[in-house]
């Protein structure tokens, strides 16, 4: 099957799946390596089993977590992926989420088919995964772009290096903003970054009545507006230099969170020509 039709083929998959029924709600966490994913991913689904359901009796929602596929196969091949690998993790990785959102009321995603085109991009220059990647995307009720605040850590065999957080993460936020899915990002050191993420969904309506206890709705409440990146209507398309101003500009607008101000702060120390 060529490249093309097998996009094509992607693309129709994709949406007579987005067509059915979605079930549960999905939350979606999003980031380079070494940003916390899994971590916030567990803890989060942790805290919205917990949180009360609605009604005036307690109930818990059910809730599910969906580990990373990919990590798991790298842990059994012992080694990465090759280009003609991807689009079957890419596919395990949706097929797991929509059969826990059959059966749950909200699903915690440990990542989406969103990083595996962008790193299908970023490392085999092959950009055929973006329709379906894309596409299945859609399906999240939220999303939480971790923050590049936390220390890389080394992961043989699984992790490539210090040197590709910032190319994902500015891809990443590139492909967002293009297909105008909302985001939040997320940031913090140990508890805080769960906090964050609760209040960052605080701002989802059919979220909000799980994101946090009674003791910290009030932080939420305070944070969430501040946090939440809304994009629904942003522009896109354009000439090059049109994207530039738009994307400098998000760039401005959207770091309200410190860990935001401290790390484009210094891209663009890093980006400025010495005098």
């Amino acid at each position: 099957m060529s490249e093309r039709t097998a996009s094509a083929a992607d693309s129709d998959a994709a949406a007579a799946a987005l067509t059915g029924n979605r079930g549960g709600l999905r939350i979606a966490i999003v980031g380079a390596e070494s940003t916390g994913k899994t971590t916030l991913a567990r803890e989060l689904a942790a805290a919205l089993a917990a949180a009360a359901g609605p009604g005036s009796a307690p109930q818990a929602p059910r809730v599910a977590l969906v580990e990373e596929v990919l990590r798991g196969w790298c842990e059994s091949a012992g080694r990465t992926p090759r280009r003609d690998e991807q689009r079957a993790i890419l596919v395990e990785q949706h097929q797991r989420i929509d059969a826990a959102a059959a059966t749950h009321d909200i699903v915690v995603c440990d990542t989406t088919g969103l990083m595996t085109h962008v790193y299908s991009e970023l490392l085999f220059d092959d950009r055929s995964l973006a329709p379906l990647a894309v596409a299945h995307h859609r399906a999240m009720t939220a999303t939480l772009l971790t923050a590049l605040d936390l220390p890389w850590t080394a992961d043989p065999g699984i992790r490539d290096g210090e040197h590709v957080r910032e190319p994902v993460d500015d891809r990443l936020r590139e492909v967002l903003l293009r297909h105008a899915l909302p985001f939040a990002v997320v940031g913090g050191q140990g508890p805080a970054r769960l906090a964050q993420a609760c209040a960052a969904l605080a701002a989802f309506p059919a979220l909000a009545r799980h994101a946090a206890s009674p003791d910290d709705a009030g932080a939420a409440a305070r944070a969430g507006s501040a946090l939440f990146t809304r994009l629904a209507l942003a522009p896109h398309g354009g000439d090059a230099a049109a994207r530039g101003a738009r994307r400098r500009q998000w760039l401005c607008d959207c770091c309200v969170p410190e860990a935001e101000q401290v790390l484009l702060a210094g891209r663009r120390r890093r980006r400025e020509p010495s005098s």
